[in-house]
């Protein structure tokens, strides 16, 4: 189960702290956990055992300051929150640190309590975001992306090779029947395809099904072997293998990993 986004205010000023808290609750109605600390050593305290997705600090507190709570959770945690400053200084040198640690909004007090929703909703609609991202940089396989450049040249052979192995995936599919399909002599065939994909017909088919199962693994609730099969493996212990190989860990470790993230974003 997906668990609820958390808000984090940063406030050593009560009255202020409060009122934040209140504002965001009842604009939250239930969908975001709204948490408050009173300094920057009580917000670290808190993040070494909870996630933030969105950091609500004031710039200048006693001991640690708004900028260096986010500049060490970027430096040290895997699970970087977006933020916003509220500070009561319009000086440019603080927005333009701000700016540098990837401050998504800067706020000066007294705050409007509609610039304040707002400016919530923008920084949880840039945290979706870089959460998307994050998901699809972990489905990329770098090498056969290369192989779809937009501005590869292929020949109508190499290409409709590529469109075969797309369809026909989840069978045993060999180079011979490749070759054979397009009617192409196996050898010629395995020396054009490495010279336009620059990966070898072997190379390319498995990288392709290990990017099928990576999809599957974090689309679906299939098993493995249910997956193993779908991307044309008719060994479970093989394709675990193959797997392992590329990712550096079996595909329920690579599921899990992947799970525990997305319930932490």
């Amino acid at each position: 189960m997906k668990q609820t986004k958390t808000i984090l205010v940063v406030e050593d000023e009560p009255r202020t702290r409060q009122g934040f808290t209140k504002t965001l609750e009842a604009w939250s109605a239930g969908r975001y956990r709204i948490e408050a600390a009173d300094s920057g050593q009580a917000a670290l305290a808190w993040l070494e055992n909870h996630v933030a997705h969105l950091l609500i600090t004031d710039i200048r507190m006693p001991g640690i300051s708004g900028l260096e709570l986010i500049e060490m959770q970027q430096r040290h945690k895997h699970f970087k929150p977006v933020a916003i400053i509220i500070s009561g200084y319009a000086e440019f040198e603080y927005a333009q640190k701000a700016m540098q640690l990837g401050v998504v909004n800067y706020l000066l007090k007294p705050v409007d309590k509609h610039k304040l929703v707002q400016a919530v909703e923008q920084a949880l609609r840039v945290e979706d975001d870089r959460h998307r991202i994050e998901t699809m940089e972990k489905l990329v396989d770098p090498r056969l992306l290369e192989t779809k450049d937009t501005d590869t040249q292929y020949t109508p052979q190499v290409q409709e090779a590529l469109n075969y192995l797309d369809e026909h995936l989840h069978e045993p599919i060999t180079m011979r029947q490749v070759a054979d399909h397009l009617h192409l002599n196996p050898s010629y065939f395995s020396v054009l395809f490495k010279e336009q994909t620059e990966l070898t017909f072997s190379e390319y088919i498995t990288r392709l099904r290990v990017l099928r199962a990576k999809e599957l693994l974090l689309r679906t609730t299939m098993s493995v072997g249910e997956i193993a099969e779908r991307v044309g493996y008719q060994s479970d212990k093989y394709f675990i293998k193959v797997f392992k190989n590329y990712e550096g860990m079996s595909p329920s470790k690579y599921r899990s990993q992947t799970k525990e993230t997305e319930d932490d974003a």
